[in-house]
């Protein structure tokens, strides 16, 4: 029979014959501990009940004694002598002679021999199988000693695995950083490598077009100066024109009065010969001299008269009032300020820096109008610089940042909300600064003024009078002051529309209506009246529709109908292409009914734009 265990399988062999008469000794080879056992008792149980007594020897019972006498063995005396020779042959005869089974059956027994023959049998197979039991018990123990060898020795191998694992894992670990350090370093190289590159390509594309901007600024720079070269070539040619239709208007009129000179003379002389003729027949005593004296003198007082009730200027008589009144302001904060200047030059331009720097730095956002309106406020009342100079440096640097034709729409309508904040807590501040808007614009009063050759002796002079800058001692171009007219007149546009919840616009839609009705009764159809028009009613035209609803469209039709068609073209066809844009725009305003919708840049956003990138 065999027995399975963890680390192999225990043979055990019977020391008998395999097979005897057919039957096997161990008809089950692969009999387990559990199966050897459970024979064992099938056995004894079937030894058991075949012994005539019921149960086995015990000695706190004792046995029943029976009548009958015991097995005994006797040997006479006579059978006793026998040397020691006979007995050592005898052992060596037995010794050569095969065993052979003892049998009771030889003997002739009674009933006590047999039962003690059963008894000795059944005690032979209890000896036998408490024998049995003993080595298997002995080999039940051995066999969970090695169970617990080997599951202790199992242990030691998995906790030596595992502390192989955790070396290895460390070695991993350890392969894996070494390997990220070196992954990091090559591509840092790599990246660095690449960034070098990246450094080198935008330089040279910094170059390239460094060298493309320096080159299309030289072309740029060649094609001014010879466009400069033409349009004064153009400008003298049409100063030389000018000059010589003055000089022959000059001439004529020259002509008309020395004829009309000669005329009145002639006629003085007659009327002169008659009194003196007069008073000679009456007194005898000639007045020539005293005639001569007087009407000379009348006719200068004619002369004198005519040049006067002839008005160079049109405008109305209020708008003219409102204008002298500012200007008077504006001089005597300027002598104030004149001898303020000669005091501390140099705190005056600290000054002008500091409302530019605050000026320019104005966006069309909620949050940075607020502060811009409280710096300049606080920077007008400080008491670090005289009041009259911060206030006319205010009015000065936003009408100079805003000259700019470059400035967007929303820029010109943060400044006019910056202007209403600070203004309406110092109104002498908006004095100032329409008066800077007049003195530098005169179609914000509104007011023109027409050539004279009487009046103005030379081109050039009545150009400086209608607001042309010099600029190194030349006249600036007509292209230059249009658009400087346009910025200053959306400047306005937007001042007089702007309303802010809690402060009073002092110069409203109430002003910006009036202006547009002294506008349109007042001046001419012309390119700079027409230009002056048109950025006036695309700023402020959507809240004064708001306003005045029919009225405002009414003046629209009046436009429309009266002024657009009384534009007449001009001498060159540089004018009268910028006389058919304007007429176009003002149509395409009226017409598509743009006033209806809200220009871009009136509302003031939340924050820039810029920020949501971050």
């Amino acid at each position: 029979m065999e027995l399975s265990t963890f680390r192999g399988v225990i043979k055990l062999e019977l020391h008998c014959p395999q097979n005897v008469n057919g039957i096997a000794a161990d008809p089950k080879p692969d009999w387990s501990f559990d199966d050897l056992r459970s024979e064992l008792d099938t056995i004894e149980k079937k030894l058991i009940p075949s012994l005539d007594f019921s149960a086995p020897f015990d000695k706190k019972r004792p046995r029943n004694r029976c009548n009958t006498r015991g097995f005994a063995m006797h040997v006479s005396d006579h059978e006793l002598g026998f040397s020691d020779s006979d007995v050592e042959e005898e052992v060596v005869n037995s010794s050569m002679v095969s065993g052979k089974k003892f049998s009771f059956e030889e003997l002739d027994m009674s009933g006590v021999s047999r039962r003690a023959s059963v008894k000795l049998s059944y005690e032979f197979q209890l000896y036998v199988s408490r024998k049995v039991r003993n080595k298997i018990l002995t080999l039940e123990t051995n066999l969970v000693k090695e169970n617990e060898k080997f599951a202790s020795q199992i242990a030691e191998i998995h906790k030596h695995r595992r502390t192989q694992q955790e070396r290895e894992r460390k070695f991993d670990l350890q392969y894996h950083r070494t390997i990220a350090e070196a992954l990091d370093n090559h591509l840092t190289a790599v990246q660095r490598d690449h960034e070098h590159i990246s450094q080198l390509e935008e330089k040279r594309i910094r170059d390239d077009a460094a060298r493309e901007e320096a080159k299309r600024k030289e072309k740029t720079l060649i094609e001014e100066k010879l466009c400069k070269e033409k349009i004064k070539a153009e400008e003298e040619a049409r100063l030389h024109a000018e000059r010589a239709e003055i000089d022959k208007a000059a001439a004529e009129a020259e002509k008309q009065y020395v004829e009309g000179k000669r005329h009145a003379e002639n006629q003085v002389a007659e009327l002169a010969a008659t009194k003196n003729a007069v008073e000679t027949l009456r007194n005898g005593v000639p007045r020539i001299e005293t005639l001569g004296q007087v009407v000379p003198t009348r006719f200068d007082d004619k002369k004198h008269v005519s040049l006067s009730g002839r008005s160079m200027t049109r405008a109305s008589k209020n708008a003219l009032e409102l204008e002298k009144k500012r200007l008077r302001i504006y001089e005597k904060l300027t002598i104030e300020n004149g001898a303020l200047k000669e005091s501390s030059d140099q705190g005056n331009r600290r000054t002008g820096q500091n409302f530019n720097r605050l000026i320019k730095t104005i966006y069309a956002t909620v949050e940075n109008v607020r502060t811009k309106a409280d710096e300049l406020f606080n920077l007008i009342s400080s008491p670090e610089y005289p009041h009259s100079i911060s206030i006319m440096s205010f009015a000065e640097k936003v009408v100079f940042n805003c000259e700019n034709s470059q400035k967007s729409d929303g820029f010109i309508f943060a400044c006019s909300h910056v202007i209403v904040l600070v203004t309406s807590k110092i109104p002498l501040a908006l004095d100032i600064l329409l008066a800077e808007l007049n003195r530098v614009c005169m179609y914000t009063v509104p007011k023109y003024v027409e050539y004279s050759p009487v009046l103005f002796q030379t081109r050039e002079a009545y150009f400086k009078a209608i607001g042309y800058k010099e600029i190194y001692g030349k006249i600036e171009n007509n292209d230059s002051y249009v658009e400087r007219l346009s910025s200053i007149m959306r400047l306005y546009g937007a001042l007089v529309q702007t309303e802010i919840g809690g402060f009073q616009n002092l110069h409203g839609l109430k002003e910006g209506w009036a202006w547009l009705a002294r506008f349109l009764n007042s001046l001419p159809a012309n390119l700079y009246t027409a230009v002056a028009l048109q950025h006036f009613l695309e700023m402020s035209g959507y809240a004064l529709y708001r306003r005045y609803r029919n009225q405002f469209e009414k003046l629209l039709r009046i436009i429309a109908r009266d002024f657009l068609k009384a534009l007449k073209e001009g001498n060159s066809d540089s004018v009268n292409a910028k006389l058919i844009k304007v007429k176009t725009s003002i149509i395409n305003y009226v017409e598509s009914s743009r006033f209806k919708k809200e220009p871009e840049g009136l509302q003031l956003r939340g924050h820039l734009d810029s920020n949501d990138f971050f």
